[in-house]
């Protein structure tokens, strides 16, 4: 891994759903430092469409749905780059889906179609899954890695009308928990990373919000996701971080 969070050159890094929002934000970040980067989406056009803008990145297209695709994908990246160091689980869909108008119409959880609940959570939740047990192995057997799954406030795991959005990040968060006490005795670390309130991606297009209401930037991630890629981050482990918070979360880990 590399030696600061400055200098990211030699870290190898895959990052699923990194063509738009919070995804791109995080591997303009790592490519900016000097990262490899590999980002993946549904379409193979638009990864690498996206990759040719960022700094050392190739795309790569992949369904995380599916576990096939999954294990080619990444079989091919590991055939390229001898091995990858850091994956961030970061493809995800929203309540859009389910509920075109759900913060100003939150709808029932007995509305919501099961199709659409499904497509949620097996992107959301399966899809971590199958990309964190396609790449571990090759991560456990180099002897280092890292995972970072990327999450959502607890309070909108619990929000009304936020079937299917809400279980589903609240899947996630356990399976990093369990994740992280699997791999407790291995080099492999696992974390968790969240911006931190309503963040401006693709999952908010023609939502209204109430008046006033505050959204951050997708760029909020890519300080802590910097870090996390470097050194200075070799032995945290099984950590939950709020990027809108990652300043006084930092100050607070360092003075430990």
């Amino acid at each position: 891994m590399a030696q600061s969070g400055a200098d990211l050159g030699g870290v190898r890094a895959l990052i699923t759903g990194g063509t738009s929002g919070l995804g791109r934000a995080m591997a303009e970040a790592l490519g900016a430092a000097g990262a490899s980067v590999a980002i993946t989406s549904r379409s193979e056009d638009r990864a690498r469409a996206v990759a040719g803008a960022i700094p050392s990145a190739v795309g790569i297209g992949m369904d995380t749905r599916e576990e096939a695709d999954v294990s080619a994908g990444v079989q091919g990246l590991l055939d390229r780059w001898g091995g990858i160091d850091f994956l961030v689980n970061n493809a995800g869909i929203g309540m859009r889906t389910v509920n075109p108008d759900f913060v100003a119409q939150p709808q029932g959880f007995w509305t919501v179609p099961a199709d659409g609940f499904r497509a949620v959570i097996d992107t959301n939740l399966t899809g971590y899954f199958l990309v964190a047990k396609a790449v571990v192995p090759a991560m456990l057997g180099a002897g280092r890695g890292r995972v970072v799954n990327v999450s959502m406030n607890h309070a909108t795991m619990n929000r009304r009308g936020f079937v299917p959005y809400g279980p589903s990040r609240a899947g996630a968060e356990a399976l990093s928990r369990i994740m992280a006490a699997d791999l407790a005795s291995s080099p492999v670390r696992v974390n968790v990373l969240l911006p931190g309130g309503i963040t401006e991606t693709g999952m908010l297009d023609g939502v209204r919000l109430p008046d006033g209401a505050p959204v951050l930037p997708a760029t909020v991630m890519q300080a802590p996701i910097r870090w996390l890629a470097s050194e200075q981050a070799a032995d945290l482990h099984d950590a939950r971080i709020v990027a809108a918070e990652f300043d006084a979360w930092l100050s607070a880990y360092r003075a430990r």
